[in-house]
């Protein structure tokens, strides 16, 4: 069994206030999802100060790109990894960490726009990241078809997946390590395992330690 790391992932800006409550509620984070982009009633974007801020806590950042609402077609899935990109480095990230595409399971998805993704990131300085629903949604055949046409899909690509759902918990009850995985093969080395806390506005998640050591 992998070694696993205990964390969060939150749509909000990481302030003072969010972080003391996840910290006081269910202890401190060790990696933080958070997204490059600000999009209107979705997600604050990333910001330099929010990085200081979660570095000066020992917190390592997971960046999420999520400015799209379909995944359908080549030109579409490299236009995504290029806007990826581009925030990636206006940010500082450093060369080298994984960025993960934020594949909803109401999206529309098709293998050539994980092809597009995958094949613009691996040519990049960072490497792909995609976060998907193995069970809802059309993610599993298209990723598995992506994978057949192109081995980099499985070889260079990790993926975090949000099932099952078995619901929030504190750093110190988290669950066994045991992700939905696409049926075909695949590095699932990230999970979603609880969504929406009542007390603070996060979703906790889990990461294996070869993952953590390729974050920000």
């Amino acid at each position: 069994m992998p070694k696993v790391i205990w964390g969060v992932d939150s749509a909000a800006a990481v302030d003072q206030q969010l972080y003391d409550c996840v910290v006081n509620n269910f202890g401190q984070p060790d990696v933080w999802g958070r997204y490059l982009n600000t999009i209107p009633n979705v997600s604050d974007g990333l910001t330099k100060e929010e990085i200081n801020f979660l570095k000066g806590k020992g917190v390592k950042i997971l960046p999420i790109y999520n400015n799209f609402t379909e995944a359908i077609g080549a030109k579409a899935g490299k236009v995504a990894a290029q806007n990826a990109l581009f925030n990636a480095k206006r940010l500082g990230v450093p060369k080298g960490v994984f960025i993960f595409a934020n594949v909803e399971r109401f999206f529309d998805v098709d293998p050539d726009w994980i092809l597009g993704w995958v094949e613009r990131m691996i040519n990049s300085d960072y490497r792909p990241g995609i976060y998907f629903d193995p069970i809802e949604g059309p993610f599993n055949e298209a990723y598995c078809e992506a994978v057949v046409r192109n081995r980099d899909v499985f070889s260079k690509t990790v993926l975090w997946s949000a099932e099952p759902e078995s619901g929030i918990s504190t750093k110190r009850d988290f669950p066994t390590y045991s992700p939905a995985v696409p049926n075909c093969e695949a590095n699932v080395w990230a999970w979603q395992y609880g969504r929406d806390a009542e007390e603070c506005p996060i979703d906790t998640i889990l990461v294996q330690q070869r993952l953590f050591e390729s974050l920000y």
